[in-house]
């Protein structure tokens, strides 16, 4: 690199070469504060996903499957039931196994209303454990 010229003609040529050191010193500087913060920039929450298993779950033998139709009727085990003989059923059940599950199988018309009130229903008699079953297969 040349700051002047060792010519004795007294005029000064205009300096034609760029000084690139401190380019690379500031690159240099750049790269090393890039490497420092990198793994200061990853914010990451730790957090415990649930667990999703393709297998069927095994139910207790202890379990009530009750069926509820489009037109709001219900079935108890199969057998046809009124809403008002269910809260002695639950709370029989319930002082028979107190771990008993209630299994709810509703048409896919039944109106939610009706599903509300049975799991109301449910739940005042001491059933804890209430599950929906349903189809897996697809159309």
């Amino acid at each position: 690199m040349a700051f002047g010229s060792m010519q004795d003609s007294g005029r000064q040529a205009p300096m034609s070469e760029i000084n690139v050191v401190p380019l690379v010193d500031v690159m240099l500087v750049l790269l090393i504060i890039f490497i420092i913060t990198a793994p200061l920039l990853t914010h990451s929450v730790k957090i415990d996903l649930p667990k999703a298993e393709s297998n069927p779950n095994i139910t207790q033998p202890e379990h009530v499957e009750l069926a509820i139709r489009a037109d709001g009727s219900l079935f108890w085990n199969g057998e046809p039931v009124a809403l008002e003989q269910l809260a002695p059923r639950f709370a029989a059940k319930v002082a028979q196994a107190p771990n008993t599950e209630l299994h709810i199988r509703a048409d896919k018309l039944a109106h939610y209303e009706h599903v509300a009130r049975l799991m109301s229903i449910a739940a005042k008699a001491g059933l804890t454990k209430i599950g929906f079953i349903t189809d897996p297969s697809e159309k």
